[in-house]
């Protein structure tokens, strides 16, 4: 799930993670064979971790992707930055190292605690969303938020790295829910977001006392929606794992995205998934 850029604050303000949340220093997600082969994540500590990041989303959402990025005067080129940076919990996977050092981060998440939610006075996805009507999901609620991977390692594994750690995290934590957006590209002018939406509509929508109402609304009736379609790999991984969407997607110009809310409870992961990530 990625959220997108907000108004900016200073480089200065960015902070380490807080000490009072429960968090594994790294897990190993993969080994195959040797230390050279495995991939480690590790939630971020310092700020020269958090850059890492931001120059991941940099290379992936506007390098890749084309997104004009919103950033705080004075940031150093090549980063994505914004508002809520200061206030999340950034995880990172890093890619295998054979030389005892650290090796480049090429996958991550950004988690929006519901403390943390408070201080910076709200959630990411409320600047697209109405989201009142999970209201009484918030105190266990968290934020996911400007999710990535490097083009080379798009692979199951390093996004298993990523969940695992997520659900870890959520569970020490006594957090049962996530929310964010799952984005979807509109370069063939929003048809195939248009055809997805009606398909996933009939299939994965969430209760109506969980929907909510895009600021922005993608025009999906001047669209067409009957395209045989695909979901994402992403999107597809979160629905496995019982994931709803919340209501029609938003439209963000500066991504040329179409934003779909989504929601994830740990209660709902099925069976399998329960077993892979929590042990259960």
């Amino acid at each position: 799930m990625r959220d997108l850029p907000l108004p900016t604050l200073p480089i200065a303000d960015i902070r380490a993670p807080r000490r009072s949340l429960h968090r594994p220093d790294a897990a190993p997600a993969t080994a195959e064979g040797s230390a050279c082969a495995r991939l480690e994540v590790v939630w971020a500590r310092h700020e020269d971790e958090v850059r890492e990041a931001q120059r991941l989303r940099y290379q992936v959402f506007a390098e890749e992707m084309g997104a004009r990025l919103s950033v705080p005067k004075g940031s150093p080129p090549g980063h994505d930055i914004d508002v809520f940076d200061a206030y999340c919990e950034h995880l990172l996977v890093r890619a295998p190292s054979c030389d005892g050092e650290p090796g480049p981060v090429i996958g991550t998440y950004r988690v929006l605690t519901p403390e943390a939610a408070r201080r910076v006075g709200g959630l990411y996805s409320e600047t697209e969303f109405d989201l009142t009507r999970l209201r009484a999901l918030r105190e266990r609620m968290v934020e996911l938020g400007r999710s990535c991977v490097h083009p080379d390692h798009r692979s199951g594994g390093t996004i298993l790295a990523l969940w695992g750690a997520l659900a870890e995290f959520m569970v020490r934590n006594r957090l049962d829910t996530m929310v964010g957006c799952a984005s979807v590209s509109m370069r063939d002018g929003g048809h195939y977001a248009a055809s997805l939406w009606s398909q996933l509509r009939g299939t994965h929508l969430a209760p109506i006392e969980y929907r909510v109402q895009p600021r922005l609304p993608l025009p999906v009736d001047e669209l067409q929606q009957d395209l045989a379609v695909e979901p994402p790999a992403l999107i597809k991984g979160y629905l496995r794992c019982g994931a709803k969407v919340l209501g029609a997607p938003a439209w963000d110009p500066d991504f040329n995205t179409a934003d779909l809310p989504m929601l994830m409870r740990i209660a709902d992961l099925p069976a399998k998934y329960r077993r892979h990530f929590l042990g259960e």
